[in-house]
C-alpha cells in the first residue's frame, strides 16, 4: 500500500525546517563549536544535531535514500562512459 506523496504546505515547511537544523547542527559539529560528545551530556549534542533532523527527514521523505542511491548509481555509470566517441 503506497500513500501518495503529501503536498500540504506544512509537509514542504517542516522537511525545510529538517533540512536546515540538519545543516546548521552539522556545521556546528564540524566547526567544534559543539562538540560530539562531552562528560556531561554524553553523545545528546550529536543526536539532537544530526540524528534527530536526520529522522524527522526520513519519516516525511521515506523513500529519500533510495533516490539519492539511485543518482549516485546513474551518475556513477555516465562516469565510465568513455570520452571519446
Amino acid at each position: 500500500m503506497r500513500m501518495p506523496p503529501s503536498t500540504s504546505p506544512h509537509h514542504s515547511y517542516l522537511l525545510g525546517a529538517s533540512l536546515v537544523w540538519l545543516l546548521g547542527g552539522g556545521s556546528l559539529l564540524l566547526s567544534t563549536l559543539v562538540p560530539f560528545h562531552t562528560t556531561l551530556l554524553g553523545w545528546a549534542p550529536a543526536f539532537w544535531l544530526l540524528g534527530a533532523p536526520l529522522i524527522v527527514l526520513l519519516a516525511l521523505e521515506p523513500s529519500l535514500p533510495r533516490q539519492l542511491v539511485a543518482q549516485r548509481r546513474a551518475r556513477r555509470r555516465t562516469r565510465h562512459d568513455p570520452i571519446w566517441h
